[in-house]
């Protein structure tokens, strides 16, 4: 019994510790459009792989709402860059 259930802790702390993945290209651009964003403007660093970048300039609250949520379902932390292109 008491075997059982250091195992059942063990394997529910371990599931809880999974490794982020590094997404495609394509699966970051079809979230992004998904979004309603440009292509490229969600991107996820191979040394970062748990921060998910959104760079955008001026992004609405219902883009930064989507890509949270996405980001967060697949394990990752999003984090907002906003650029500002001079003309």
């Amino acid at each position: 019994m008491r075997v059982a259930l250091i195992t059942a802790a063990a394997l529910a702390i371990s599931a809880c510790a999974t490794t982020a993945r590094l997404h495609s290209q394509t699966q970051l651009n079809d979230a992004g459009t998904r979004c309603g964003l440009a292509l490229g403007e969600l991107i996820q660093d191979e040394s970062e792989k748990r921060l998910l970048l959104m760079i955008r300039q001026s992004a609405t609250p219902e883009q930064r709402l989507c890509v949270t949520q996405w980001a967060r379902r697949n394990g990752l932390k999003p984090v907002f860059v906003n650029m500002s292109f001079e003309s």
